[in-house]
């Protein structure tokens, strides 16, 4: 295959892909994408977690305070925050009435929710699941005492997070209640998210491309999982890694050949991109 001599974004999904299973990047992807912005590529990181959850990661690849690694994208697409003006220029919101229900449905069936702001992730009460995500975000963890109140403020997302085989009961039975009013989807095996309606990695892509005047058409993507699906079907160019899953590999342009253990994104750039 020819290199790919157009692509001006790069967009890069964190955990299981930009990520190696110790949550590090490795100098490989590390001095790939340093080349990549060197060529003048914009290099966007783009998680389920908050904003503050992702701003070490751009300090690790080198790029804080350059143009190219001026943008992120948190909450898997409800948000894009400008880093260089530190402000957010893209945001969206779940239905309030929403989350309530949402909450309620939930705890019928024993969960927990949360919900996120950029520095804190806010619950009812603490339990082995929510400290699971506060660790893996590495951001504060509140207890929020009338929650159920709380939430009616409206959040960009709401997370479940619990057994997998229970999870997918629930997800099924949110779906059939509000269809299109909400995304929904495992981002994880044991994480049920809760997102505003056409939201999604893919979409705030689209909208970051634009917004930089680049074009849709010179963007590509890296993901594994089904919060990545947006970006993968909507960038010119989706990349699956080797370690995603198959209803990825289906749609992705293209599949990796070594994983998220094995810097499988400096791979597959320095082949067809560098």
């Amino acid at each position: 295959m020819e290199k790919l001599n157009n692509v001006k974004l790069i967009a890069l999904d964190l955990d299981d892909t930009l990520l190696n299973s110790k949550t590090e990047i490795s100098d490989e992807n590390v001095a790939a994408l340093q080349e990549c912005a060197k060529r003048g590529i914009y290099i966007v990181l783009c998680s389920g977690r908050p904003e503050d959850g992702i701003r070490p990661f751009i300090k690790r690849l080198g790029l804080t305070g350059q143009e190219e690694g001026r943008y992120i994208i948190a909450i898997n697409g409800c948000s894009i925050f400008d880093l260089q003006k530190n402000q957010q220029v893209y945001g969206q919101k779940v239905d309030p009435e929403i989350l309530v229900r949402v909450n309620q449905l939930a705890e019928e069936k024993g969960f927990k929710t949360e919900v996120y702001t950029p520095d804190t992730i806010y619950f009812e009460k603490a339990t082995e699941w929510t400290m699971l995500d506060v660790d893996l975000c590495k951001l504060k963890g509140v207890e929020v005492e009338d929650y159920g109140n709380f939430i009616k403020k409206g959040f960009t997302k709401m997370l479940v997070p619990g057994e997998p085989a229970a999870l997918l009961k629930l997800q099924d039975e949110l779906k059939a209640e509000f269809g299109e009013r909400a995304v929904i989807f495992t981002s994880k095996p044991y994480f049920l998210e809760i997102l505003p309606p056409n939201c999604g990695k893919g979409e705030a892509i689209k909208w970051l491309a634009n917004h930089i005047g680049i074009g849709e058409d010179t963007t590509m993507a890296f993901g594994d999982s089904m919060n990545d699906e947006s970006m993968i079907r909507q960038c010119k160019y989706g990349v699956c890694m080797a370690n995603g899953l198959d209803a990825i590999k289906k749609i992705a342009d293209f599949v990796t050949e070594k994983d998220n253990n094995n810097s499988g994104v400096a791979h597959f750039l320095n082949k067809y991109v560098l």
